[in-house]
């Protein structure tokens, strides 16, 4: 009797269950899309300490930065090179972390809505719990970088043309706090980041082949995935797995670690010439990056933030060593196009990359 009673009991729990599954993929009428952005931005915004600046510090700031920006452009383009005749550079902002969250919302959407529309799903219970775990994921880790980043440059990659509004940005919040827990000299610390982020907008200034080449992989990655055809082939292109993704990324790989490693490069070569509290500002980070709590390691490891500092650590690498060797006008012909960047194995070989871009002509 009682290995009956344990039948039945098992016969009625597997009933639920399947009751329970059947009502979580009962189709509701209409179809959703697994991201809800106001949601994301709730999320990320519940999850921050002192949020806001107000307008008026914000204003002050920006003008600030702006003020150093002037004086240090000369000598960037001095140690980099010139511009275009008619392209400048765009004017600092100062930003808190909630203006940095809506922010990179804004340049997630231009990437993932296509992707979103493409993916939509039949209106069901299931449906509604995956997209409250993606919200919060997305949210939370929002939230995480809004509290770190002291920096950005947006490039309005895939905005609408004409392009007009790529920014440099500084978080005062983040810089702010940084600078008053380390105890650094405030306007030099700005410089600084300000050299790091001009470098950026220079490299999309100076070349007018980067922003289309940046967006044309990224464009083609999203074809990937939006493009029609079986369930399998499709699940392979969400989940990143195809050949022809692959490729793409490789390349955009290797560029962005060049991007990021020469922008440290500039930062701190002129920075040991131009601010006397260089020392202090280089230690100090130092210790800011290799300072992360338990926590924190683990979120840079699960969400593959720490693979991707990893990369650009050998990009800031492989510049320095061009540089060391050959000086800036041979590192500068990694902007003669496409081809002219070093490829990821290249990253950890100047010598192999040095030798095959002798061979290869810029791009006009």
């Amino acid at each position: 009797m009682r290995r009956y009673g344990r039948t039945a009991f098992y016969g009625v729990l597997l009933g639920l269950a399947t009751a329970a599954v059947a009502e979580a993929v009962r189709p509701r009428g209409g179809t959703t899309l697994l991201l809800d952005w106001e949601e994301v931005r709730r999320t990320a915004r519940a999850r921050l300490e002192n949020p806001n600046l107000e307008r008026g510090r914000l204003a002050t700031a920006a003008m600030g930065y702006r003020s150093l920006a002037s004086k240090l452009e000369k000598p960037l383009l001095t140690f980099v090179g010139g511009l275009p005749r008619g392209a400048s550079m765009p004017s600092f902002e100062a930003l808190d972390r909630e203006g940095w969250i809506d922010l990179n919302l804004a340049i997630l959407r231009r990437v993932v809505d296509p992707v979103l529309e493409a993916g939509r799903m039949p209106n069901s219970l299931l449906a509604e719990v995956g997209r409250m775990g993606v919200d919060r994921y997305v949210g939370y880790m929002l939230a995480f970088l809004g509290r770190r980043v002291l920096g950005q440059y947006d490039p309005q990659l895939l905005g609408a043309e004409p392009i007009g509004g790529e920014g440099l940005y500084l978080v005062e919040t983040n810089v702010e706090e940084w600078q008053r827990h380390a105890n650094l000299p405030d306007e030099d610390l700005r410089r600084w980041l300000i050299l790091h982020e001009m470098t950026h907008a220079w490299q999309f200034a100076a070349h007018p082949w980067l922003r289309p080449y940046m967006e044309e992989s990224m464009k083609v990655l999203i074809d990937s995935v939006t493009r029609k055809g079986n369930t399998v082939a499709r699940f392979a292109a969400f989940a990143g797995v195809l050949p022809a993704q692959w490729r793409v990324m490789r390349h955009v790989q290797g560029t962005m670690s060049v991007i990021e490693g020469y922008s440290n490069l500039v930062m701190n070569q002129l920075g040991r010439k131009l601010l006397p509290g260089f020392d202090r500002l280089e230690q100090a980070y130092r210790e800011r990056s290799s300072g992360k709590s338990a926590l924190e390691v683990l979120i840079w490891k699960l969400t593959g933030l720490d693979l991707k500092l990893q990369q650009y650590k050998r990009g800031e690498a492989f510049c320095q060593a061009v540089y060391d060797r050959h000086g800036m006008e041979v590192l500068n012909r990694v902007w003669g196009g496409p081809e002219s960047m070093p490829r990821l194995n290249e990253l950890g070989n100047p010598d192999a990359w040095y030798r095959r871009i002798s061979t290869v002509r810029p791009s006009p």
